[in-house]
């Protein structure tokens, strides 16, 4: 796998450090009851500064998919599906989806989390096709 290092930023951090243990965390608002990523320094629903990580399953539907056959930018590897994943706990996030071919990712697809180490730093959340349990 070969892509840019994202750089954590204090706000940021959190997530990485979850994904570095295995988990995915997104930010909630209890004020407003909204799940939203990326991190902002207010919530996009309300305004409120009174956010928090809270845990996610990381299970949901993929919304939207393109396949991208050139790089955006140096230290991609091409092609690879990126996705738009409705996550069946609220959040909806922009992430790679690994299904073999980047072209048997489709809409309506069902996935689930997956981590991938990219540094000793940084562990990527990427999703695959859900199988179910």
């Amino acid at each position: 796998m070969s892509r840019p290092v994202p750089a954590p930023t204090e706000l940021s951090r959190p997530f990485w450090d979850a994904a570095r243990r295995g988990n995915l965390v997104v930010p909630y608002c209890p004020t407003c009851d909204l799940r939203f990523f990326v991190p902002e320094p207010a919530c996009p629903g309300c305004m409120s500064r009174d956010w928090r990580y809270v845990p996610s399953a990381g299970r949901g539907t993929v919304y939207s998919v393109t396949v991208v056959h050139r790089a955006p930018g140096p230290g991609f590897d091409t092609p690879f599906a990126l996705a738009v994943i409705d996550l069946d706990d609220g959040a909806t996030l922009l992430s790679h989806v690994d299904a073999g071919e980047p072209d048997s990712v489709a809409i309506g697809l069902r996935v689930r989390v997956d981590f991938r180490t990219l540094t000793d730093e940084i562990t990527l959340p990427y999703f695959v096709p859900d199988a179910g349990d």
